[in-house]
């Protein structure tokens, strides 16, 4: 099983997609990359040599941050955001949408589950 950037990809794939199961390589890095390794990207990763995948090892480092180095970057932009008290920081304080969406129906995703009704409401009763 190759293993990149820490990452084991998983040998039944094609080389252009095993390597978007890199945090940080999508589908047009992934065939930048290839073509800079000179790779066909149609090969599976069980099929690649051991001097194919040392060249796509070797093109991603050159390339830029993946994986570890790339979180820790977006989470301190994050962090920074916050720290300076940004519109932007404040909503990802709140867990809210940071670009804008509505969230007066919408935002489930980011907002978590709904709300139970008030426990202590009481229902009100049919007048006769």
């Amino acid at each position: 099983m190759a293993r990149i950037a820490g990452v084991d990809l998983p040998r039944n794939k094609q080389a252009r997609i095993a390597l978007t199961y890199i945090y940080g390589i999508g589908n047009p890095r992934a065939r930048r990359i290839l073509g800079a390794a000179s790779v066909d990207p149609f090969k599976k990763i069980q099929d690649l040599g051991e001097d194919e995948v040392n060249r796509i090892r070797q093109v991603i480092e050159e390339e830029g941050q993946v994986e570890g180095d790339l979180r820790k970057d977006i989470s301190m932009h994050i962090k920074r955001l916050i720290d300076i008290q940004s519109y932007r920081g404040l909503r990802h304080r709140r867990s809210l949408p940071t670009r804008g969406q509505r969230t007066h129906t919408n935002a489930r995703t980011r907002k978590g589950p709904r709300k139970g009704t008030i426990a202590g409401k009481k229902k009100a009763t049919a007048k006769t």
